[in-house]
């Protein structure tokens, strides 16, 4: 009987980065090779980077993606490689993985279910195929298939099964959300069981605009039990030895598959290519490696490293500002910040107004020392006196009943001002410092304290940052325990409060996630204990600023319906049903 060493290669692409993606293949392709691996399988659209949305309409894109898999040929030698890739045939595109031995292409498998739904848009640019063939190696039958055609059930990973394939190699570009990694490995086990096979997913790492693939790649045995776990945010290689002998064993002991294998007329037809003949001895075997789990919060904060670690090194940023006011939003984003790229490449800038507590211009530089960031006060009140003189007629002049929120807001647009002209003197990318909680109600200033090029918590309830907050301390104490403890606040105004204008963020967050998170209605969150008239105010806050949420700066998506590419509403509509 043979053993199959299967190596899943869970590496960070760039979208369009033709040269430095192949690059990886041939690297990690090696190293795999080193470990005595026969089979290394990367992530879905491996060569272009995923997901490279309307680059895919462009020509020279498909061309250069082509020659790019070309130039990963001669790198599997005495190795197979399973690469995705976007294949051109007979003038249509299709989301394929290219299955490569001793310098050749043996096959090509394209993806039968396009996601469309989220975050995906794959019907968009690509055509499906229903072809489900197995591959031989040395008398064990692999299926490869890619990413959504494993989360259905049914075919192809069915058909594969009843026509040999003992080993389904899945390539993913599976976004990630809290709590999704276990989600996928239960969804894995099911489909293990029901076709009694294993399972090797392998899927990207890291961070694509407000994407974030967390790896976590993994292999289920065909009993539904997890046998091998990468690293989580991280590149990896698992490596597993497939013992043959324990697979035709765990078949021969369950029926179900011969039971599907009664209804032929929904079998399709399976197509099988050999790869090799014979598969070497290994020793000594490897065992199965399982990488710990993380804790919900250490999850979180490791996707919001992640995330902003990618998106300024790939959009070109070596160094960051961050607004710190003395709050827990700008503490909290300046230490991502710190252990994204590094204390010696973040600037915090403080910017107390007449209306700045002693206490939190003190708490922004005990931060900053904390953290060992440079940190320069620029006072805005020779701004702020001058807009306020500016503005004194034309504000007697024309009445309104919005009390002093322009004044307020005079503040922080001046503030956007201050750090937007550092940002242009010096070339560095403004980091956002604003929560889900505040964008989801509009409490926050348009071309004020929303300017710059990142929101890194902008998917991160109110209660959450409190949550990082306090797990990032565990690590090492930067964030003041003044900042955990004292009343949140604009401090745009005297003895000002977040809870003058919002309700306690413990109900709010909660609403959020009903009315936003679950598209639940308002009598339905009622109904779950909240007070209509708060449920009301709350809807009607999140029903009118999507205005502004549209001109928010892109943030990590660490929740499962995020502001932006998970909930597309229209700006301007009348219903009420809401």
């Amino acid at each position: 009987m043979q053993t199959l060493r299967v190596g899943l290669a869970q590496i960070d692409t760039t979208i369009g980065d033709f040269e430095g993606n192949a690059a990886k293949v041939r690297e990690w392709t090696a190293r795999a090779r080193d470990a005595g691996v026969d089979l290394v399988s990367f992530p879905e659209l491996t060569i272009t980077g995923y997901p490279p949305e309307d680059l895919l309409l462009r020509p020279r894109f498909i061309a250069d993606n082509l020659a790019a898999l070309d130039s990963v040929l001669n790198a599997t030698r005495g190795i197979t490689a399973v690469v995705g890739y976007v294949a051109l045939e007979v003038g249509d595109i299709y989301n394929a993985a290219a299955i490569i031995r001793d310098g050749r292409i043996i096959d090509t498998y394209r993806k039968q279910h396009l996601p469309n739904y989220g975050v995906f848009d794959e019907l968009r640019y690509f055509r499906s195929d229903d072809a489900c063939p197995v591959y031989d190696f040395g008398g064990l039958g692999v299926g490869v298939n890619i990413c959504e055609d494993i989360w259905f059930a049914g075919d192809p990973t069915r058909s594969q099964a009843i026509g040999g394939a003992q080993v389904i190699v899945n390539i993913n570009g599976s976004p990630y959300h809290a709590g999704k990694r276990k989600f996928r490995e239960d969804m894995l086990a099911g489909r293990a069981r029901d076709y009694g096979v294993l399972i090797c997913y392998t899927n990207q790492v890291g961070g694509q605009d407000e994407l974030v693939f967390d790896g976590g790649s993994m292999i289920i045995g065909p009993d539904g039990e997890l046998l091998a776990r990468a690293k989580m945010f991280e590149e990896d290689l698992l490596v597993y030895d497939i013992h043959q002998e324990s697979l035709l064993g765990a078949r021969l002991h369950d029926p179900r598959l011969r039971r599907e294998q009664l209804d032929e007329e929904d079998t399709r037809e399976v197509r099988h290519i050999t790869v090799v003949g014979d598969v070497p001895p290994h020793s000594p075997a490897v065992v199965g490696r399982i990488e710990p789990e993380l804790s919900h919060e250490a999850e979180v904060y490791a996707a919001l490293v992640l995330g902003t670690r990618d998106y300024l090194g790939k959009t070109g940023f070596g160094k960051a500002l961050v607004a710190l006011s003395g709050g827990i939003d700008s503490s909290i984003v300046a230490a991502i910040a710190v252990d994204a790229i590094g204390a010696a490449n973040v600037l915090g800038v403080g910017m107390p107004s007449r209306y700045s507590s002693e206490g939190s211009i003190a708490d922004a530089q005990t931060l900053a020392d904390n953290l060992g960031i440079r940190f320069i006060v620029v006072p805005i009140e020779p701004a702020h006196a001058a807009y306020l003189e500016m503005l004194e007629r034309p504000f007697e002049e024309l009445t309104s009943d919005r009390s002093d929120i322009a004044e307020q807001n005079i503040q922080s647009r001046i503030r956007g001002n201050v750090i937007m002209a550092l940002s242009n003197k010096l070339g560095w990318i403004v980091l956002t410092t604003g929560n889900k909680s505040e964008f989801a109600t509009g409490y926050a200033t348009l071309y004020g304290d929303m300017s710059g090029g990142y929101a890194v918590i902008k998917d991160v309830p109110k209660t959450l940052v409190y949550a990082l907050s306090r797990y990032r301390n565990t690590i090492s104490p930067v964030i003041p325990e003044s900042v955990l403890t004292k009343p949140p606040s604009a401090e745009l105004k005297p003895g000002q409060l977040d809870q003058d204008t919002l309700p306690p963020y413990d109900i709010l967050d909660a609403i959020v996630e009903l009315y936003v998170g679950e598209d639940r209605s308002v009598q339905e969150i009622v109904e779950a204990g909240f007070e209509r008239e708060t449920v009301t105010r709350v809807v009607q806050m999140i029903n009118r600023n999507e205005y502004k949420r549209r001109q928010a700066p892109p943030g990590v998506k660490i929740t499962p319906k995020a502001f932006g590419r998970d909930r597309r509403l229209p700006i301007a509509h009348k219903y009420g049903g809401l």
